[in-house]
């Protein structure tokens, strides 16, 4: 045998793929230095240097100074760069500084205190060097845009070719959907983008910014991953990585909200794929977090977890919605769990979940018109479908989250208020793509639009940047990612509610398919089950009814709702 590494167990590398991307545009050359033929780098490659040294890009320092060039890939992807280079006089290689970016001003910027610009947890901004006649590749991050600068005076450097590395998944979207509105249509499928460049070796959260397994960014993940591409090992792993690195009495990324996330993820898979082999080995730490959760109650029924308490950041600084939020993810994760426990056949542990289910519902918390906290509570049961969409509906999209974005739309599902919810998909996620986004943000605020410029141009005077100019908490600025899969949510709420396709028993065996269309003229799609795709398509009649079209694979009971 030869020098080889050897495979280490559980990782997930071998499914990965890397594809090269061809720039589509340039969007800004400097006026210092000189750059000739840059058209060049429009053109695709093969990876090869050659002596052939014809028609290359040139870029040359000079006393006015050094050479820079910005290039757009077309869409936001994950992985590095390629660099060909040709033959210049002196054999050396030459220093240049890269800077990878989601948007144009971020790979325009500089690492400072100004606008959040980082290199936290990827490298997208640094210096290297270029080798004379060869291929070099670097980079590592999210980005859609690179800027490349000569850093050495009185040099050329000649290149051939300048490629974005893409390194993904090669897994087919199974699931699909269409309908009359093409706004819509987009929506789903950045969204179902978004999240299939989180599903890296494990299911992150953002590919530029945190490249972590956090566990309740997951949840809306795992929805997406469901409506397009059925099963995924990545979900098994990732969610395995969070429970063996979190003993209890701890918490999953020590905030308790995400080990109850954890619980509802174990539910959803189980009813998605009904794998009851994988649903046993998770026995034994679901019953004691089920146990550790229920004594987190106090005498009148209130949650008193510890711990980080956090439901999402735009909610992080009002205690009373914190709490309102707790106590209704106290109610669902436990009666998940109680749901996961009596299949288990562990009627004690379930006994203990639907006990504390019994005290938490005695005390219900004010709404304090916090959209995330009307959205869990309803969701929950704890007050009526009717209270949560009033809080939710008021003002519109407007203080939306993109994280709980999908929590307040699956309540006002409950409430029946689909057209209201369309709305809102169209001005909040559809706000993104109208700025220039090809995956969904971390954050958004409709606030943000008065005067603000796209991420795919410079800012003009006079206008703000979208990308370093807003956000708070940890994602200031530039720091911001612009693809962040807890985003992902009209995609799998557009496929349960509009497509109307709703899993009730455990293997996708039995779906009840109740299409609402609310404003749209039709719509239609595929579904991934473990039995085969599902597909469906409904059209509204024009006395307001809907025609459906129904074929679902063998071992898919399909009830009419």
């Amino acid at each position: 045998m030869g020098l080889q590494g050897r495979a280490q167990p559980g990782r997930a590398d071998d499914q990965l793929t890397r594809k090269l991307i061809t720039p589509v545009r340039i969007v800004w050359k400097s006026d210092q230095g000189k750059i000739a033929n840059a058209e060049r780098l429009l053109q695709p490659g093969n990876g090869q240097a050659d002596l052939g040294n014809r028609n290359l890009c040139v870029m040359q320092s000079t006393r006015e100074g050094n050479p820079g060039i910005l290039l757009d890939f077309g869409k936001e992807l994950h992985g590095g760069i390629q660099v060909v280079t040709g033959l210049w006089k002196g054999n050396q290689p030459v220093r240049v500084r890269i800077r990878l970016g989601e948007s144009v001003s971020e790979a325009m910027s500089e690492i400072d205190t100004v606008k959040g610009a980082t290199n936290d947890h990827a490298m997208r901004d640094f210096e290297t060097k270029l080798p004379w006649l060869g291929r070099f590749e670097t980079g590592n991050s999210g980005f859609r845009f690179l800027r490349i600068d000569v850093l050495d005076g009185d040099v050329t450097l000649l290149l051939k070719e300048v490629s974005a590395i893409s390194i993904y998944r090669d897994i087919p979207y199974l699931g699909s959907f269409r309908c009359s509105d093409t706004l819509l249509n987009k929506i789903w499928q950045t969204g179902a983008y978004t999240v299939h460049q989180n599903m890296q070796e494990f299911l992150w959260d953002g590919i530029k910014r945190d490249r972590l397994v956090w566990v309740g960014d997951m949840h809306p993940e795992v929805a997406a991953i469901h409506a397009v591409f059925g099963h995924n090992g990545v979900v098994n792993k990732s969610l395995d990585l969070s429970r063996d690195i979190t003993p209890i009495p701890g918490w999953m990324n020590g905030i308790s909200a995400y080990s109850m996330w954890w619980i509802l993820i174990q539910r959803d898979l189980y009813l998605y794929q009904g794998d009851k082999v994988y649903l046993a080995a998770q026995k034994t730490y679901l019953a004691k977090l089920a146990a550790h959760l229920a004594g987190k109650i106090d005498a009148n029924g209130a949650e008193i977890l510890d711990g980080n308490r956090f439901l999402d950041w735009p909610s992080s600084e009002d205690p009373k919605a914190v709490h309102a939020g707790l106590q209704a993810l106290m109610v669902l994760s436990l009666s998940a769990a109680a749901e996961l426990l009596t299949t288990l056949e562990d009627q004690a542990a379930a006994r203990i979940c639907t006990e504390a289910v019994t005290r938490l519902k005695k005390n219900v918390p004010p709404v304090n018109d916090s959209k995330q906290a009307a959205a869990l509570l309803s969701l929950s049961g704890l007050i009526p479908a009717g209270e949560g969409d009033r809080v939710i509906s008021a003002g519109g999209a407007a203080n939306f989250s993109t994280f709980y974005g999908y929590y307040m739309l699956q309540a006002m599902a409950k409430k029946g208020n689909y057209t209201g919810a369309l709305q809102n998909i169209r001005e909040y996620w559809g706000g993104m793509i109208k700025l220039g986004a090809t995956s969904f943000w971390e954050d958004f605020n409709l606030a943000w639009i008065p005067g603000a410029a796209g991420i795919d141009a410079p800012v003009p005077a006079g206008m703000k940047d979208i990308h370093g100019d807003f956000g708070a908490w940890c994602y200031k600025g530039f720091r911001h990612s612009l693809c962040h899969g807890w985003a992902s949510g009209p995609t799998p709420w557009l496929t349960e509610h509009v497509l109307g396709i709703k899993v009730i028993a455990a293997g996708c065996s039995v779906i009840r398919i109740e299409p609402h269309l609310g404003d749209l003229a039709f719509a239609e799609g595929f579904f991934p089950t473990p039995h085969g795709l599902l597909k469906v398509k409904h059209r509204k009649l024009g006395n307001g009814k809907i025609e459906s079209v129904i074929r679902a694979p063998k071992g898919v009971k399909i009830i009419r709702g």
